[in-house]
């Protein structure tokens, strides 16, 4: 793998940022999550490039569960 990282930032529910953190963290070496701005739910995931279609497939599969619409 590369050791450069691509990195999104991403508007996730804050409420959901554990909950995300606990997912990514099950994958090992798939991204590295870190809080932006708490009470804003921004947060930045940091991976290899070899990863991106993974990551995205995850998000896209999760997107209900972390959104800002969610209750």
């Amino acid at each position: 793998m590369t050791k450069n990282l691509e990195t999104i930032f991403l508007r996730i529910a804050p409420d959901k940022f554990h909950f995300l953190k606990f997912i990514i963290e099950g994958y090992d070496n798939l991204a590295i999550i870190s809080s932006e701005d708490n009470k804003a739910g921004i947060i930045k995931l940091r991976y290899p490039q070899e990863v991106r279609k993974e990551i995205f497939s995850l998000l896209d599969s999760l997107t209900s569960q972390i959104s800002q619409l969610s209750n």
